[in-house]
């Protein structure tokens, strides 16, 4: 099958991944991902804030969403959900909240139990072209992601 949507073919160089071990079970986690009640709670960078504006966590559902600054800054995001599998994996494409933004991308979120009851999360954005991929590291998106992944794990720790 031919496509023309690059974020049905993966390239390393337009992937970025991030990993972190989180000190909570797999299913806990998972929880976090797809209750929008937490996700407000923990979902982006350090300082800003999430006003959840709709969702349908779901495949085929989508959530659309304020990231809200320090300064009161929103920017409108949407998340389409393309795959979930119960616990271990969500597959969604994000961007902006407008309809085939060209900016979006896709993200694959991957839980795997370790035997010690913590959780390995691993995600992985691919995106349209190298040079989104370069212009998104280069405003800082793994220093941002980590911080998000980071307040996942006080989110999921702080919840047991």
């Amino acid at each position: 099958m031919s496509t023309t949507d690059p974020l049905e073919i993966w390239a390393l160089d337009r992937e970025i991944v991030l990993a972190l071990v989180v000190a909570a079970p797999r299913e806990r986690v998972f929880a976090a991902w797809t209750g929008v009640h937490h996700l407000v709670r923990w979902f982006g960078p350090e300082g800003f804030t999430v006003d959840s504006r709709g969702a349908d966590v779901r495949a085929g559902g989508q959530w659309q969403f304020d990231y809200v600054s320090p300064d009161g800054t929103r920017y409108g995001n949407r998340i389409a959900f393309r795959d979930i599998a119960v616990p271990s994996r969500l597959v969604f494409d994000h961007g902006p909240d407008q309809d085939d933004a060209p900016e979006r991308f896709r993200v694959t979120v991957t839980l795997d139990a370790q035997e010690d009851g913590k959780t390995v999360v691993t995600l992985r954005q691919l995106h349209p072209s190298p040079e989104q991929r370069d212009a998104t590291i280069g405003f800082g998106a793994v220093e941002l992601g980590y911080q998000t992944l980071d307040k996942l794990a006080r989110h999921v720790a702080s919840d047991a």
